[in-house]
């Protein structure tokens, strides 16, 4: 059975590892749409002023804890979180599994984004090279965007919350059996951008390794928003909440 948690309004589903990694497995065997998302502190501050954003993630088929943070308030509401998994651990493991199951995928990167859905493949394709990827870069400010086709079984998106939320819920369909919007995955994985080491991940320091990466200024800008959302405001709303 599923232990539930609500943090601020937002489900978060309190698993072990293994009953994560259980559930994505069911999903990718089955002929039908589910939509996961990795909840992080900006996920929850966000949802507090996007209904259509709250809405979606609480009606998604997973919901996994990913940030710190999210630790945290487990602590403040006299819970203990199971399981933590970023976005990007939990991707490698479902492009391990559809590797097993000979899947085809699709990668929705951002068209103004580090990495390219090309440049992404080709990072895959060195650790599965049998599996079947295709994708596209997309222009985020387009409304009427469509998937040129949707015979994928797994689709990833790295738009960023809550657009990549949206785009997934606005492409669903039961052809499509899983769905998750992976964030910074992509430059992860092409190496554009260097994940903090396990030890800064486990201290819920990531976000001071991530400040000191080199990056392009617009994209530092964003980071230190980002960065002063999930480590000052979060935490300050959830020592006052109720």
């Amino acid at each position: 059975m599923v232990e539930l948690a609500n943090i601020l309004g937002v489900r978060i589903d309190n698993l072990t590892k293994k009953e994560i990694l259980q559930k994505v497995n069911e999903f990718i065997l089955q002929d039908k749409f589910h939509q996961i998302a990795t909840i992080n502190p900006e996920f929850v501050l966000e949802a507090q002023k996007n209904p259509e954003f709250k809405k979606i993630l609480n009606s998604c088929d997973l919901n996994v804890a990913d940030g710190f943070g999210i630790k945290y308030a487990f602590w403040r509401y006299g819970k203990n979180l199971k399981c933590r998994m970023a976005g990007t651990d939990l991707m490698l493991e479902i492009l391990e599994m559809t590797n097993r199951n000979g899947l085809k995928i699709f990668l929705a990167a951002k068209k103004e984004g580090l990495s390219s859905w090309q440049e992404t493949r080709d990072s895959i394709l060195r650790l599965h090279p049998n599996l079947n990827i295709s994708g596209d870069n997309i222009d985020t400010k387009n409304p009427n965007y469509k998937l040129p086709v949707t015979n994928y079984d797994a689709v990833f998106c790295n738009f960023g919350a809550p657009a990549q939320e949206l785009f997934i819920n606005s492409v669903k369909n039961d052809n499509i059996r899983l769905a998750m919007g992976v964030g910074g995955s992509f430059d992860f994985l092409t190496g554009k951008v260097k994940r903090a080491p396990l030890f800064f991940r486990r201290g819920g320091l990531e976000w001071l390794w991530r400040l000191g990466q080199p990056q392009p200024w617009k994209f530092k800008k964003e980071r230190l928003k980002r960065i002063f959302r999930a480590v000052i405001i979060f935490p300050v709303k959830i020592i006052f909440s109720k």
